[in-house]
């Protein structure tokens, strides 16, 4: 089925292109979301004819979305979710809970704005495409914890398995310690046996 683009779509042409497409992309996607219309006479001589306001409302808006991308490419969000030790999800995160997560923090984000290269499963740092105009993109990143301390954590450049690391050798450096201290102990009550002893010696031998 011929379509004409009504806006630039990514993979398949930029705005008054007439392209070849599926008949179900174009009803299902291109059509409904008003990127596109059938490349019949009539729409083409339509098009061409509103051509100078299409360009100019494709040009307002890709400056609004500019403005929007200079404030949210870079920005981090928390996302919390229990894990297991090994930092592996129990089920994974969404691009709902990433539009969810930047519009709580004052950024108006649809679902479909954003897109995920791969499910995420695991607890870390993950970047995230987000898509504001045909023409526009910005990256985020989400910040998927258990609790806003890990969070804080990784923030910070440590996984949650560097944490676990370090704790398991403070623990181990603490009981090292401990057992140290028990035997310098046993070591001054041997030497204060000893010197029981000898007074004990040169007490009998007197």
């Amino acid at each position: 089925m011929q379509v004409i683009l009504l806006e630039r779509v990514a993979k398949l042409g930029q705005m008054g292109e007439v392209v070849e497409v599926k008949p179900g992309f174009a009803r299902n996607y291109l059509l409904p979301q008003g990127k596109a219309l059938s490349a019949s006479a009539q729409n083409i001589a339509d098009f061409e004819a509103r051509k100078a306001q299409y360009e100019a409302q494709n040009l307002e808006t890709r400056k609004e979305a500019e403005a929007m991308a200079d404030k949210l490419h870079g920005q981090q969000f928390i996302v919390i979710r229990q894990a297991s030790d090994s930092g592996a999800l129990y089920g994974s995160v969404s691009t709902r809970d990433a539009s969810d997560a930047a519009t709580e923090n004052g950024f108006s984000l649809e679902r479909k704005q954003v897109a995920l290269t791969r499910p995420i499963k695991e607890l870390g740092l993950h970047d995230v495409i987000v898509t504001l105009h045909p023409e526009v993109e910005a990256t985020i990143q989400l910040n998927v914890a258990r609790s806003n301390e890990e969070a804080a954590l990784q923030a910070s450049g440590k996984s949650i398995q560097d944490a676990a690391a370090e704790a398991d050798e403070a623990a181990d450096y603490e009981i090292a310690e401990l057992f140290e201290d028990i035997g310098a102990a046993a070591s001054d009550d041997d030497d204060l046996a000893e010197v029981a002893e000898s007074v004990e010696r040169d007490d009998s031998a007197n």
